[in-house]
């Protein structure tokens, strides 16, 4: 199975110049994810990473690979839409070779183990068919945008005043899970 920009961007939250996949080749649920990022002088990292010598940040590469990770991780998701996987570790990163204008990324990216809220994987970038880049990448999935105290409880809502510390310690539960949101009704 293949994905375009479009169907890459319906995972991902991530929109330019942040967007650092622009294609995948090649994606094996559960299993592994191969995806390119076209690397051109237009962007805009190149304008101080580094004047007159530019190299693609190894930072933004292991991005690239955590981005094309949450995509293979985000596919087992059922809500995918309402949650993000972020990162909650880096180990063993290496940069092999440099990353310049012209050169196209291939980020191979394997599961080495997911469970519904945290996974591992092994992440590799390639230039003409060598590692440029490696590391493995832990994550984390978590909603999308946190509940609110507004959203959890309609009085908050349409009271401004409710949850704002005052004395009544009006909202001084809602943090615990005792009250608000704890009831599937509201």
């Amino acid at each position: 199975m293949t994905l375009t920009i479009q169907e890459i961007m319906d995972f991902l939250p991530h929109r330019y110049p942040f967007l650092l996949i622009d294609r995948v080749l090649e994606f094996e649920p559960q299993k592994r994810l191969v995806a390119i990022k076209n690397v051109t002088m237009n962007e805009p990292f190149f304008q101080g990473h580094f004047p007159g010598a530019p190299i693609m940040p190894g930072v933004l590469v292991i991005e690239a690979m955590a981005q094309a990770g949450a995509v293979l991780l985000l596919s087992e998701i059922e809500d995918r839409h309402s949650k993000l996987a972020v990162f909650t570790g880096i180990d063993g990163a290496k940069f092999r070779r440099s990353i310049t204008p012209g050169d196209q990324l291939r980020i191979e990216v394997t599961v080495l183990s997911f469970r519904p809220r945290v996974g591992k994987m092994e992440g590799k970038a390639y230039v003409d068919g060598k590692v440029a880049a490696e590391a493995t990448l832990t994550c984390m999935i978590v909603p999308r945008r946190p509940e609110t105290k507004s959203a959890a409880d309609p009085k908050a809502a349409a009271d401004p005043s409710a949850g704002s510390g005052s004395s009544t310690g009006a909202g001084s539960s809602a943090g615990s899970g005792s009250s608000a949101g704890s009831n599937p009704k509201e």
